[in-house]
């Protein structure tokens, strides 16, 4: 983190083998008193949370720049490109850069058939971007006292079971948050939640399902397992998780659009509709209830600059609200991913991914990037946060389209100062490459596609296209 912050520690970091003393004296479960404090906590938190060496070791004198030639207004120019012609409906994009907001507007449309401008303030869903407010509310409760990263999922959750009851009883909370609970299917179950069952009901099915590892051992993306983190917080502190979220992450930073759920979104003064490709373009469809069962997945809206400050949190700017050393945490890679480097941006650019507690961290060409895509019936989004240059971007856009997604390596390669790639698929996406290279063209070779598909990243929650369930 930017902050060289190094608190005491009582609380015990999820990378760390020594189990530590649990509040109140107890394994898992903490004190109803420590529960009451929280629901009447100030303001202010003293995070007991360790921090990683490696990120405290990041002070502010280690933070470069962005590149020389980094001009905001070339990718506003861009991302307002691709709304014309409807190469996608609507498109909001957020940018950050040492502390200030340079940028955070909406291009195109809210709705083909009703068509309203989008602004900063039009809320989108935001799918699996939803799981890094289920890490940070999680955090906040370790700080608080509420909960440890070793808690057990069972302690809080008496009707959590796996096919393993030996399984069962080992789950942590950051197990859920990190992918690593065992199961062997990517998305267990995922597909129940696309046919309108409840989650409450999906969730009693892990039961059933195989296992590939031991928890903690192995990782494997999943929806409905990570929901159990909502009950969790609610088992903790007594307050269901949507009310949580928005007291402690929501209001603090000044989120004023965001939302959790379908109402929520429903009853914004301005939000964008989803779309799919029909026939004569695109067309829009109201939003599915189906994953907004799964808050902690996949069930926060939010606007481009409501984004802007979960950026700014989330890069150290406010730590009133998150301090540095639980941002420490969050961003500590626990389990390699190596599936996240394929083709397009992420094969050319990425040499290592791994993922930390409800992010993505990449090694991109050599700089740390925290990242997560999310994709659902109609909508997509990415968000990269580069701590050593103090910069953040977050993309949000109402359609299937995987056209967008070559806007986001385009921005972060100027940012970074990396040798240009043509990423977006489009004339002005050219211009700036020719731009880039003084008018000379990449060989060929060079110019790979941008469409990086954002539903391919999350593909449990996505359209009905593209759905990975257990086999």
């Amino acid at each position: 983190m930017l902050l060289p912050l190094a608190l005491s520690s009582t609380a015990q970091t999820p990378t760390l083998p020594a189990p530590l003393p649990a509040v109140g004296g107890t394994t898992g479960q903490v004190s109803s008193a420590a529960a009451q404090r929280w629901r009447a906590a100030p303001a202010r938190y003293q995070s007991p949370t360790k921090p990683l060496p490696y990120r405290t070791a990041l002070n502010p004198a280690q933070v470069r720049p962005v590149a020389p030639g980094f001009d905001v207004a070339a990718f506003e120019a861009l991302a307002n490109d691709l709304t014309v012609g409807q190469r996608v409906p609507g498109l909001a994009m957020a940018i950050v850069q040492d502390g200030r907001v340079i940028s955070a507007r909406g291009y195109g449309v809210t709705d083909v058939r009703n068509p309203q401008p989008i602004n900063a303030h039009t809320v989108f869903r935001l799918a699996s971007l939803s799981k890094a407010f289920a890490g940070t509310i999680t955090g906040l409760l370790v700080n608080d006292g509420v909960l440890r990263w070793d808690s057990k999922v069972a302690d809080y959750v008496p009707s959590f079971q796996l096919i393993d009851p030996v399984a069962t009883g080992q789950v942590t909370v950051a197990d859920v948050l990190s992918h690593r609970t065992g199961l062997r299917w990517h998305n267990a179950f995922d597909r129940d939640i696309e046919a309108n069952a409840d989650y409450y009901s999906v969730s009693q099915k892990l039961a059933t399902a195989p296992l590939g590892c031991k928890p903690g051992q192995c990782y494997e993306y999943q929806n409905v397992a990570f929901s159990l983190v909502g009950d969790v917080v609610f088992a903790a502190t007594g307050s269901f998780y949507d009310q949580a979220v928005d007291r402690r992450i929501f209001k603090p930073l000044g989120m004023n659009d965001a939302s959790i759920g379908l109402a929520g979104i429903e009853h914004s003064p301005s939000w964008a509709r989803p779309h799919v490709r029909a026939r004569s373009g695109w067309a829009s469809l109201q939003p599915k209830p189906t994953y907004y069962r799964l808050a902690p997945a996949a069930g926060v809206n939010a606007s481009a600059s409501d984004m802007a400050q979960w950026l700014l949190a989330h890069l150290g700017h406010r730590p009133d609200v998150l301090p540095a050393p639980l941002l420490a945490t969050l961003h500590a890679p626990l389990i390699s991913t190596p599936g996240e480097m394929r083709a397009g941006w992420r094969g050319a650019r990425v040499d290592s991914a791994s993922y930390a507690l409800a992010w993505r961290v990449l090694d991109y060409s050599g700089q740390q990037v925290v990242f997560h895509a999310g994709a659902v019936e109609g909508y997509r989004g990415l968000v990269a946060l580069v701590p050593g240059r103090d910069f953040g971007v977050a993309i949000l856009w109402n359609s299937s389209s995987p056209l967008p997604s070559g806007l986001l390596p385009t921005v972060l390669d100027t940012a970074l100062g990396l040798p240009p790639q043509q990423w977006l698929r489009t004339e002005l996406g050219k211009q700036l490459l020719l731009a880039q290279t003084n008018g000379h063209p990449l060989p060929q070779t060079l110019q790979m596609a941008g469409n990086d598909d954002a539903a391919a990243d999350e593909p449990g929650v996505s359209s009905g296209e593209a759905v990975a369930a257990p086999h």
